[in-house]
């Protein structure tokens, strides 16, 4: 049994190591976006989203294939669908000539409404598998393949949207990366997966480390600090993607990362060889779930409305709705599961 000091030590560890490796992830994936010709196009931007969404994959599998620690699976992807949203807080904050929500294109509200479905389809089975009778094939759950065809879905959905309604995202983009060759970028995207997969797989074993020792519930660890850990890349992508004045980048990344966070929800499930994965887990995550809801919804009334105020000079007062939800949703998940 690791010390309570270790354990945190080691947590830091898995911290750094999936930041670091998750924004060098994000680069060489773009990098290899652009030299295959994916770069500046939807395929591009949704490289993105999944790239960066590598941790929570990957932690995913670790916790239920070896930790057994399915409430840090699940609590894992929903914390890091509130924590993304969030992130639009600190883009609206950061970026100062305006609020973020009168730049954003709207046609978010299109992959913002699938996010609404497949968040809340999530949260409406973890209450009826309250009673351990989800119906299921063999071990997965009913919910699993829908989930899959609503994500296929929205991805289709979106990607005829962009094709009718927006131009391509970034332009110019086959000169911005000349030193590099794709073999190269291949070579690095490979190494910077090795950290991230090699830290993601053992984040589960420290976080129900810590969870024994601070005597906290799983879901709680799961939700707050293994979501924090494994959402550092979005974080660091979707400022970096601010900073060259790519707002629409941005905001897509965040609420793409999500759909595909649900989607891994779905493969979490059918690693979970003891039964559906959420009649496994506590219902305490339907708040998680319900908080994710609302405050994507607030986004959509924020991208659609464009408010220009902000409040004292700081954010708008949809984002101050948002980081209201957000510690709402972490102090009620820290009440209910301890």
């Amino acid at each position: 049994m690791f010390g309570l000091a270790s354990a945190w030590i080691q947590f830091a560890v898995c911290l750094v190591l999936i930041g670091w490796g998750g924004v060098k992830l994000s680069h060489y994936g773009d990098v290899i976006a652009e030299k295959t010709g994916m770069g500046g196009t939807w395929i591009g931007l949704i490289l993105m989203a999944t790239v960066t969404s590598l941790p929570e994959l990957v932690t995913g599998v670790s916790a239920v294939g070896f930790a057994n620690t399915p409430d840090i699976a699940v609590g894992d992807v929903l914390g890091s669908c509130v924590f993304n949203l969030l992130i639009i807080v600190v883009l609206d904050f950061l970026y100062r000539k305006e609020s973020v929500y009168t730049r954003a294109s709207q046609g978010h509200v299109l992959s913002a409404g699938f996010g609404v479905l497949l968040i809340g389809f999530a949260g409406f089975n973890m209450l009826l598998s309250a009673n351990g009778n989800m119906p299921s094939f063999w071990h997965v759950g009913v919910y699993t393949p829908i989930i899959i065809l609503i994500y296929a879905v929205a991805m289709r959905t979106v990607f005829r949207y962009e094709r009718e309604h927006m131009s391509a995202a970034v332009e110019g983009a086959a000169e911005r990366y000349p030193g590099l060759t794709l073999k190269q970028a291949s070579l690095r995207y490979a190494g910077a997966a090795g950290m991230v997969v090699a830290a993601a797989l053992w984040l589960p074993f420290v976080g129900k480390t810590i969870a024994t020792l601070m005597e906290w519930h799983e879901s709680f660890v799961g939700t707050l600090f293994v979501a924090f850990a494994t959402s550092v890349p979005e974080l660091a992508v979707t400022i970096g993607a601010l900073r060259i004045g790519a707002i629409d980048m941005a905001i897509g990344n965040v609420l793409g990362s999500n759909l595909f966070d649900i989607l891994i929800l779905a493969i979490d499930d059918i690693l979970y060889l003891p039964g559906p994965l959420l009649s496994h887990t506590s219902q305490s995550h339907a708040v998680t779930a319900l908080s994710a809801m609302m405050m994507t919804g607030v986004a959509i009334i924020g991208l659609l409305y464009r408010p220009k105020a902000r409040v004292f000079k700081t954010v708008g007062w949809a984002s101050l709705f948002l980081f209201s939800l957000y510690l709402l949703n972490t102090y009620v998940i820290y009440l209910y599961a301890n």
